[in-house]
């Protein structure tokens, strides 16, 4: 059974960055965020069993299934590879998440993060492939496919072993379609090719296209001085053909108002604004920035509790703002409830689930030396 195409919403919610009060997730918020996105007849939400330290998939169960009817949404989640060690935790894995989310069947399931290494080699170990077909068979899943951080060389040899994939996840944005470790390009033209759907992730790359130094801002006001920054990056991945869903981690009912809006009332980018675009991406190339798009995937395993991507976020506004004094006291705020870039044991826990294969303990090391 093949993906309709036309009952999916262009927009989908990503539920990788909920907002939260006192350090738990503020359910109470995400249901005014579930049920507005709702009454836009949009309806596609992503979790992972990783999100916000494993509690992401039991708010989608509070925040969504419990208050709505199962067939009025569609839900995706994500096995993890290196939660797999031995057989048995698949199984383990996908009971658990059922039971977090209050499902009896997921929509949309993926491999999460393939990639060349341990998680390809974990996936193909066990045969994943295979048992998500037979969980397709029993009705448990819908739609079988994966997320992919990987090579486009290592994407055509899964594409080719293993044709019963419906659909795939990219990160693709406008900052990274020349990235030498991201290579988005290539990867959206080699699905784009086959025809396999594309889900896209990270198209504001972590908030870092939502907001820019004034001169680039300035280039696209020139241009639509009505619209938002993030609109643009949005507009970049939804001008592309073959796209089917565009994730966006809204952690506020303002960013859920501007995106819902990009998308009720969509325009193609024209030539003149596909002109801006280069222009913008040229200059922040110029600025040498930590290509951390805040996952959080390295904080819960940090022995030394070091909130990783505020650090980075730290040294990129000190990059392209050198004497912003509020970089600084923001990470002195920030210290006082998490470790110190100096506090790097070099562990390595960190860089072995980075989906951006950052030398994080070598930049740590840097950042250090410029906050610590």
């Amino acid at each position: 059974m093949s993906i309709d195409l036309s009952k999916m919403p262009k927009l989908g919610f990503g539920m990788m960055r909920l907002p939260e009060k006192d350090g738990e997730i503020d359910i109470e918020h995400v249901k005014r965020m579930v049920d507005k996105y709702m009454e836009m007849e949009m309806n596609y939400f992503d979790t992972a069993y990783i999100y916000h330290g494993g509690k992401s998939e039991s708010a989608v169960g509070e925040a969504l299934v419990k208050r709505y009817p199962r067939e009025s949404f569609k839900l995706a989640t994500k096995l993890p590879a290196w939660e797999i060690k031995e057989e048995s935790d698949i199984e383990r894995i996908f009971n658990e998440q059922c039971e977090r989310a209050c499902v009896d069947y997921f929509d949309l399931y993926l491999l999460h993060s393939i990639e060349d290494g341990n998680n390809i080699e974990t996936y193909e170990k066990y045969d994943c492939f295979s048992w998500g077909l037979k969980k397709k068979a029993e009705g448990k899943i819908k739609h079988f496919g994966f997320s992919f951080h990987g090579s486009p060389e290592l994407l055509e040899r899964v594409l080719d072993e293993h044709p019963e994939v419906e659909f795939v996840q990219i990160q693709l944005n406008y900052l990274d379609r020349t990235n030498p470790v991201v290579r988005s390009e290539e990867l959206y033209n080699i699905l784009h090719d086959r025809n396999i759907p594309i889900i896209v992730m990270e198209p504001i790359r972590g908030g870092m296209l939502a907001s820019l130094a004034p001169e680039q801002e300035a280039k696209f006001k020139a241009i639509r001085p009505d619209k938002s920054i993030a609109s643009w990056a949005l507009r970049y991945v939804g001008s592309l053909p073959g796209v089917m869903t565009i994730l966006s981690g809204m952690s506020t009912e303002e960013q859920m108002d501007d995106n819902i809006s990009t998308f009720t009332s969509f325009e193609p980018l024209s030539q003149e604004e596909m002109s801006a675009i280069n222009e913008v991406t040229e200059d922040i190339l110029s600025i040498p920035q930590i290509g951390c798009t805040a996952c959080k995937y390295c904080t819960p395993g940090c022995p030394m509790q070091i909130s990783i991507p505020d650090v980075f976020r730290t040294v990129n506004t000190l990059r392209r703002y050198p004497d912003d004094w509020r970089a600084k006291n923001f990470y002195s705020g920030l210290i006082t409830r998490s470790g110190k870039a100096a506090d790097c044991i070099s562990c390595g826990q960190c860089e072995g689930v980075c989906p951006q294969h950052l030398p994080i303990i070598e930049l740590l090391k840097e950042a250090s030396g410029i906050l610590d």
